[in-house]
């Protein structure tokens, strides 16, 4: 054995002795070398207890050696790329590595959590459902905090993950899944036939079993074929191979034709440098894959199957694949005295391969009767006790196995010592992915297991995923894959390749539990080793009615783990199946969903965090707007100017009175780029606007423009806006800026879904377009002064709701007479590239009439003054009768949302309506949000009649004053209320007015 690492074997594995690698696990220093995980590197230095179960914080060592560890979950790393549940059977060890188990305390070794392991007979499925039910009062101070203490599993980190992730593409004629021997042999018939082949694995090796077993191939051992293979692979331009990368979901093609043509999508996360301890420069941690693939070939190989029995958990019980696997590749022998539980042929070749090492095999227990008398011979010359048709019933070890009670064929127990019991209860082929798009799979009596049944258009299964387990059928059904999948498109397939390989028997019966003799006593039997979900458990499910898969899983958390019951779920079945009588196959299994594996949340949000996710845009006018010397708020994605700070001006407020002002006496100009515009055209675009507003658009004459309110198909307000028709089949629709995205939705959905027939496009044209409001009584001697004659905007030839589009400085420009002041007001639209020279010119034409640039905050006051709603108030509870709109509603069309508005409780006199909020002291400062109750009423849920929704102080007027929403308001004007706002101290009586406060008649905008 190698100096500080107990367990290495001398010689073997596939690991590079030249580079030894330094470790941490609980602060405890290792050594390891390149090539091994940090399983093999922890097992070479004989650590056994890696972690603790979830509920009973039971010891735990590790199972097996691949993805469906469900034990050796670690927290990884330190800081801001601390990373939970690391499966240590795929964690790649590098210098440096710092791990550290979970859910324990204060220590692995000793952890206070075990406790509830004596209280397992309390904490038995389902209980959760019965035990929290009372006292109703320890909920919220009990139950609930001890709940979520309780709850999960690891440390997330707690600041910021510093590292990139990335998001690609890929299209290829062959996706193969899995690099072993079915997945090379694939990826080369179909790559030697000319097909683009994409090769994905989620080792960090090629060759899958091969690099675990002893198997010969052409007369070099399996893995040098591996790597033979995998030279001549990369060196064809059309084939990719992406190591460390596991597919992990399968979904429809997105077209009609995808689904019959074959082409599907794929999810795959490749790990780039979670093997490093942090990502090289300009490099991501890990990238997330589309692979859109013609055909695809499975051959992620099988889960090797568990056997229940007493005790089953305990620290030194493994995989017998997992035994093999840490001793060939990794040159690691688990234990010193190893005993071998099997029902397979599969099983023995570990006994074999421990031997060769020079491992002491102390049995081989099959539960068989029998077995090949090859099998034993073979075992008698490795010095082995064979014993036939005898069951493990009990494994014996508080943190480490030391011992096993084996019951022989004539029911006679015998003690056998032994610190690792290596365990084969057949295989499970890895058929997630081939479920993934609703098909079912089917069971194989030869197997005792599931398999692919009906596969998806353009999938094929092969190897161990399709239930092929010798050697010899692995190369033979991936390279008849592999041709077909060239055949599928389109090309000549060359000769299939043909390989010699020593072949091994594969033969298995299943054995699903260990009933322990009553001599023995009944310790527990673990199916689901992560949630400690036991065979008593299902019992109890079956007593209790919870026989059906699904209510299984749910009711005892079979297979709801981290690694999905891919160890665990059919263990769980099949008791349950006997419990109740059924065959396997009747009583089916749970519903297979992406991820095959964990997914960080980060990997699926790519580059689209922080401002990536949600970037500031800004209009064509934001550098001049910064030269004004302008304050900027987020409006939505947009950063607007708020408003613009004169000398001498120490408070914003006094800006925004100073702007508010000059708009009502002289002009003013205000970006509102930001509004949603959408091109409508099509000879049924008025068609269409007729069924998604409320108001008719179809008589509106060209030239015109027409206030207008949408409503969702639940008859509440969705947006208001006004659109313009440019021509007769053409017009421009303007959004609020938050709804703009949801509105196009909104359009796109109608258009495609609920009238397809209708002829009309529609096009998102917010960015193509600036558009500035100037607004005041000068706004249209600005316009003369501007326009020249490119446009008369005398009131005769342009009134209000007036539109045109015309040629203006070499360019095409738009003007619409609409207005959000109240004022006479224009909106002048550029295309953007123009939109900075044209507010500069807007600028330079104003100066001589007093224009000043104002801001959201004016603009605001503005719009409260003359009682024009906006997001406040358009907040998703509010119909088109709440706000007034109410007679806009024609009666003589249909339109979207029109039947679920006349709801009895959306036309119900006594809802909150739009009214005016007007405090009786003129100073006294309004709130949005204040509650609006009766006089001398107390402030209670039950007196609540309304709230303000949107509160200004109006320079106007020389006081605050809102807007809100009243219960019975319109027929309450005049009225006096309390307005109570708990959260900024206030408290103030206010009259209840008319929402237009500001020249009521509309004298100003029609001027």
């Amino acid at each position: 054995m190698s100096t500080g690492q107990s367990q290495r074997l001398d010689t073997g594995g596939l690991i590079d002795r030249t580079r030894p690698l330094s470790f941490k696990f609980d602060d405890r220093s290792y050594t390891g070398f390149a090539g091994d995980t940090l399983a093999s590197a922890l097992l070479a230095s004989k650590v056994r207890l890696v972690g603790r179960s979830f509920k009973y914080h039971r010891p735990r060592g590790i199972l097996t050696a691949g993805s469906e560890e469900p034990n050796a979950l670690l927290e990884l790393r330190l800081g801001a790329r601390r990373e939970p549940n690391t499966r240590a059977t795929v964690a790649e060890l590098f210098d440096g590595c710092e791990a550290y188990s979970q859910n324990r305390w204060p220590s692995l070794s000793f952890d206070i959590g075990a406790i509830s392991s004596l209280l397992s007979p309390v904490f038995v499925a389902g209980f959760y459902y019965k035990t929290f039910m009372w006292p109703r009062a320890w909920w919220e101070k009990v139950y609930e905090p001890a709940i979520r203490r309780a709850a999960g599993l690891g440390r997330a980190a707690n600041e910021a993950d510093p590292d990139r992730y990335e998001k690609a593409n890929l299209f290829c004629d062959l996706l193969v899944i899995g690099a072993g021997p079915a997945g090379l042999a694939a990826a080369l018939t179909a790559a030697r036939s000319g097909a683009r082949v994409v090769i994905c694995d989620e080792d960090f090796l090629l060759g899958g079993r091969l690099n675990g077993e002893r198997h010969e191939i052409d007369g070099l051992s399996g893995s040098a074929w591996a790597r033979q293979v995998e030279a001549e692979l990369t060196s064809m331009a059309d084939v990719r191979i992406l190591r460390r990368t596991t597919v992990f979901g399968a979904y429809d093609g997105g077209a009609a034709s995808d689904r019959t043509s074959g082409t599907r999508t794929f999810g795959a996360l490749e790990r780039v440098s979670d093997h490093l301890p942090m990502p090289p420069a300009h490099q991501p941690r890990q990238r997330l894959w589309t692979i859109v693939a013609k055909r695809s070939v499975l051959a992620a190989g099988a889960v090797e199957r568990p056997i229940v029995f007493g005790s089953n958990d305990a620290p030194g019980v493994m995989m017998a694949s997992a035994v093999r696997t840490y001793v060939n590749r990794f040159g690691v022998s688990p234990g010193r005295r190893v005993a071998v539980f099997t029902t397979t042929d599969d099983g023995w070749k570990t006994a074999f391969d421990l031997a060769k090492a020079g491992v002491t095999v102390e049995a081989v227990i099959d539960a068989r009767k029998d077995v090949g008398p090859a099998l034993i011979d073979r075992c008698k010359s490795a010095a082995a006790r064979t014993w036939i048709g005898a069951q493990v019933v009990n494994a014996h070890g508080s943190r480490g196995l030391n011992r096993i009670t084996v019951r022989d064929a004539d029911g006679r127990l015998t003690h056998l010592r032994a610190d690792t019991l290596a365990v084969s209860g057949g295989w499970n082929p890895a058929i997630s992915l081939s479920t993934h798009l609703g098909q079912r799979p089917k069971w194989s009596d030869a197997i005792a297991a599931f398999v692919p049944g009906d596969l998806p258009q353009g999938m094929a299964a092969a190897g161990a995923a399709a239930g092929a387990f010798s050697l010899s059928d692995a190369l033979k059904t991936g390279s008849t894959a592999g041709a077909q999948a060239a055949e599928g498109v389109g090309l000549k397939p060359t000769a299939m390749p043909s390989w010699r390989s020593d072949d091994e028997p594969t033969g298995s019966s299943p054995l699903w539990f260990v009933d322990p003799p009553r001599s023995v006593g009944r310790t527990k039997a673990f199916i689901d080793f992560q949630n400690d979900v036991t065979a008593e458990d299902v019992a109890l499910a079956e007593r209790e009615g919870f026989r059906s898969v699904e209510l299984l899983k749910r009711y005892t958390t079979l297979g709801m783990a981290t690694d999905q019951g891919k160890t665990s779920s059919l263990n769980g079945h099949a008791i349950m199946a006997a419990l109740t009588e059924r065959a396997i196959p009747e009583l089916g299994t749970t519903t297979y969903r992406p991820p095959y594996t964990p997914v960080a949340i980060a990997a699926f949000a790519g580059p689209h965090r922080g401002k990536h996710y949600r970037p500031t845009r800004l209009t064509a006018g934001h550098g001049w707007a910064v030269e004004r010397g302008a304050s900027f708020v987020e409006a939505g994605d947009w950063l607007r100017a708020q408003w613009f700070a004169a000398a001498g001006e120490a408070k914003w407020q006094d800006t925004v009175a100073r702007e508010v002002k000059t708009v009502r006496s002289r002009v003013g100009v205000c970006d509102v780029s930001t509004l949603g515009k959408i091109d409508v055209q099509g000879s049924d675009a008025a068609k269409l606007l007729d069924r998604v507003y409320i108001n008719t658009f179809s008589t509106l004459p060209v030239g015109k423009a027409r206030y207008g309110l949408m409503l969702r198909e639940d008859g509440f307000v969705m947006d208001d806006g006004t659109t313009a028709r440019l021509g007769q089949d053409r017009y421009v629709m303007s959004t609020t800026t938050a709804n703009a995205a949801r509105v196009m939705q909104h359009l796109e959905h109608a258009r495609q879904v609920l009238w397809p027939d209708l002829d009309v496009q529609l096009a998102s044209v917010t960015e193509q377009w600036s558009q500035y409001s100037i607004a005041g009584p000068q706004s249209r001697r600005v316009l003369e002064h501007l326009l020249k004659d490119a446009v008369d905007v005398s009131n005769t030839a342009f009134p209000y709701l007036a539109c045109a589009e015309f040629e203006w400085g070499g360019t095409v420009a738009r003007l619409f007479r609409i207005s959000f002041s109240g004022e006479l007001a224009y909106e002048l639209a550029v295309p953007s590239r123009y939109g900075d020279a044209a507010v500069r010119a807007i600028m330079a034409a104003g100066e001589p009439f007093g224009m000043v640039p104002y801001g959201l905050e004016a603009l605001g006051v503005l719009r409260i003054e003359k009682g024009h709603v906006a997001g406040n108030e358009l907040n998703g509870t509010t119909t088109a009768a709440d706000l007034g709109f109410g007679r806009m509603m024609s009666g003589q069309k249909d339109f979207v949302g029109r039947l679920l508005s006349q709801r009895p409780a959306l036309i119900d006199p006594d809802r909150a309506v739009l009214v005016g909020v007007k405090p009786v002291d003129p100073w006294a400062r309004l709130n949005a949000g204040a509650h609006l109750l009766r006089l001398r009423a107390e402030p209670t849920l039950e007196n609540d009649e309304g709230y303000v929704t949107s509160a200004a102080f109006s320079p106007m007027l020389g006081q605050w004053v809102g807007l809100g929403l009243l219960a019975r308001g319109r027929s309450r004007i005049g009225e006096r209320v309390r307005v109570y706002d708990p959260v900024r101290n206030s408290d103030l009586q206010a009259d209840i007015v008319h929402p237009v406060f500001f020249d009521p008649e509309g004298t100003r905008l029609k001027a």
